[in-house]
């Protein structure tokens, strides 16, 4: 049974979810071929991602396939109670809140995989972790897919340590997941999150961005494109380069805390801020997180630093430092995009929840003869979302006749 905050706000919630599917023509294709063929019909699926509207619309796809689907969060500040609601109405097994303590969120996890799934998505690798603990409530797993980059880290490191209990895909390394999402869907949505959160001009100011994968090169885009002066601090010397070539400046965050205005970290790592940077930070500067846990800004720390801590707006927390100086949190160091923002758009979300439903269409027919490893998207995956992409879109493009596909094949001219 659902176990969500306020079923009232289920109309609104609806109504968020249908908006959405306007703007997602690859997963509306996808669903319509789920419907004819079932392919998961008679199987139990758990899926934990941010749980709003774009994510709403892949439980019901995966439910247009036949499955019967449980839903949750990945993240105690990301559920829209309102699309928590609506999905619940719909016929999808929700247990998602927003604002729920660590206990809480671990409990509505653990609730969401009480169904003992054949499959599951997972985001952070939260699922897995109850999984690896609660064997009784994995005896049925064939297998499962990844969707961000800090739980890629982890998966891979229970394979390396032999500890991983089923294979899962690893969709974030897929081309249709990290060009699009990742980039273009990350850009835009953190800046659009710190703007409308702060309600302040990104023009003028210093964004230090610390990272520069596909994330951090989305959002450094944006945020010049805007009129900041942009900052990385990166750990990889190639990344770095890449940084400088693209018109950042490249220094370590040791000199890059004094001069930010606005940081933002998606690293993946913990402890990228910490209180020898808070201690040169300027007054009112702004700390905020891209990354999936709440870890890469040292909250502890900050809160020890500080004389006082008081709200000064929605999703904003100030510290005031022994000498007078502010300091400003964004939605408590916890994903800024989704924790006071709407997440991805649409359209970006379509690809990667496109990638999610194939993905998981693929291990239901293969992962019963998988090894216990972390699996690339097959590339056929990756094309036709593509290519589901461009119709959606109106778009076309160019095929190779059968004399240009044997001169690529060939090595004469």
């Amino acid at each position: 049974m659902s176990h969500v905050r306020d079923m009232s706000l289920a109309d609104y919630g609806r109504m968020k979810i249908e908006w959405v599917q306007d703007f997602m023509p690859a997963l509306v294709a996808i669903r319509k071929r789920f419907e004819q063929e079932k392919p998961f019909l008679g199987k139990k699926i758990t899926i934990s991602i941010h749980m709003e509207a774009k994510t709403a619309f892949l439980a019901l796809c995966l439910a247009a396939g036949g499955a019967e689907v449980h839903a949750t969060g990945c993240n105690p500040l990301s559920t829209q109670d309102d699309v928590a609601a609506g999905l619940a109405s719909m016929g999808v097994e929700t247990y998602a809140m927003h604002g729920v303590d660590s206990e809480e969120y671990k409990q509505l996890l653990t609730e969401a995989l009480s169904c003992k799934p054949d499959l599951i998505i997972d985001d952070g690798g939260d699922l897995l972790d109850i999984l690896s603990q609660r064997r009784d409530l994995a005896e049925n797993i064939i297998g499962g897919a990844e969707e961000t980059t800090t739980g890629i880290h982890r998966l891979y490191a229970r394979a390396k340590a032999g500890v991983l209990p089923f294979p899962m895909m690893n969709v974030n390394d897929a081309k249709c997941k990290h060009f699009y999402d990742n980039k273009y869907g990350t850009g835009q949505s953190v800046m659009d999150s710190i703007m409308h959160t702060t309600n302040l001009l990104i023009a003028g100011k210093t964004v230090v961005i610390a990272g520069y994968g596909y994330c951090g090169r989305g959002v450094a885009m944006r945020a010049k494109g805007m009129g900041a002066d942009v900052i990385v601090t990166e750990i990889d010397p190639i990344k770095a380069l890449e940084a400088s070539m693209d018109g950042c400046r490249v220094m370590p965050m040791d000199e890059a805390a004094p001069q930010g205005d606005i940081f933002i970290t998606m690293t993946g790592c913990r402890d990228v801020i910490t209180r020898r940077h808070f201690e040169v930070m300027k007054n009112n500067a702004f700390l905020s997180n891209a990354g999936h846990f709440n870890v890469e800004v040292n909250g502890e720390e900050l809160e020890q630093m500080a004389v006082r801590v008081y709200k000064r707006r929605n999703d904003i927390v100030g510290y005031e430092m022994p000498d007078g100086r502010i300091l400003n949190l964004l939605a408590e160091g916890r994903l800024v995009n989704l924790a006071s923002g709407n997440g991805h758009p649409a359209e970006i979300m379509d690809t990667s929840f496109s990638v999610q439903a194939l993905s998981l269409e693929y291990m239901l027919k293969h992962g019963a003869a998988l090894e216990k490893q972390v699996y690339e998207v097959p590339k056929s995956i990756d094309d036709e979302v593509s290519r589901l992409k461009l119709n959606g879109a109106g778009l076309k493009i160019d095929t190779l006749t059968a004399e240009q596909e044997a001169y690529m094949s060939g090595y004469t001219v």
